[in-house]
C-alpha cells in the first residue's frame, strides 16, 4: 500500500467532518492493545483495569519519562483518539493503530466538550479524562506526516484535541468495538 501524507490544506479540509463528531454519546470504532513497543493488536473486546489499564498492554511496564522514578504515568493509562481525526490521518483504516492510541471512538473529544474529570461510561468501565496533554510525537510525524504533526499540535489541533486524549480507569469492566461511549 502506497501511503501519500497529507498536506496542510488537505489536512484543513479534513476538519468539517472531524468537527460533527457527536458531542454527548459517541462508540468505540476500534480498541488496541500495545503488549510490546511498536506491536498493536486490535481487540474486539477488552478489559480495563484499574491498576493495569487495558489488561495486556505496556502502559504499566514501559513506564514513562514524566514521573520521577520512571514508572508509569497514572494519568496516560489510556490513549483516546477521535475516529475521524485518524481516518483523516491514516486514510486506511488498517494504518489506524500506528497512532498508539488504544482507543479510537467517534466523539468531539474537544476541551470544551471533554474537559480534564469528564467522565466516561464505556461499556461497563469509567474513564476519567486526565488534564496530561497527549501530543503529536516524532513517531507519529514519521508515520503520518509533518505536516500530520504540525496539524494536530496547532493551537486549534489542541484545542479540539486532535492528537487525543489521556484517561485513567476509574471503574474496572469490560468494553467492546461498537460499544456506546456516554459523557457521565
Amino acid at each position: 500500500m502506497t501511503v501519500k501524507h497529507l498536506t496542510k490544506e488537505e489536512l484543513e479540509a479534513g476538519l468539517k467532518d472531524i468537527m460533527q463528531s457527536p458531542k454527548d454519546n459517541g462508540v468505540i470504532e476500534m480498541i488496541v492493545c500495545r503488549p510490546e513497543v511498536d506491536e498493536r493488536d486490535t481487540l474486539e473486546i477488552a478489559l480495563l483495569d484499574l491498576d493495569e489499564g487495558l489488561v495486556g498492554d505496556n502502559w504499566k511496564a514501559r513506564g514513562s519519562t514524566a514521573t520521577p522514578d520512571g514508572s508509569a504515568h497514572p494519568d496516560t493509562q489510556i490513549n483516546i483518539m477521535n475516529s475521524r481525526a485518524i481516518a483523516l490521518l491514516a486514510q486506511d483504516k488498517e494504518r489506524w493503530s500506528l497512532a498508539g492510541d488504544q482507543f479510537f471512538i467517534d466523539l468531539d473529544l474537544g476541551v470544551e466538550n471533554l474537559p480534564a474529570g469528564t467522565r466516561l461510561a464505556i461499556g461497563s468501565a469509567i474513564l476519567e479524562v486526565t488534564a496530561k496533554p497527549h501530543t503529536g510525537c516524532d513517531k507519529f510525524a514519521a508515520r503520518f506526516g509533518r505536516e500530520a504533526a504540525l496539524f494536530v499540535n496547532s493551537t486549534e489541533g489542541k484545542k479540539l484535541h486532535l492528537r487525543g486524549i489521556n484517561a485513567k480507569v476509574i471503574q474496572a469492566g469490560t468494553v467492546r468495538v461498537g460499544d456506546e461511549v456516554k459523557k457521565i
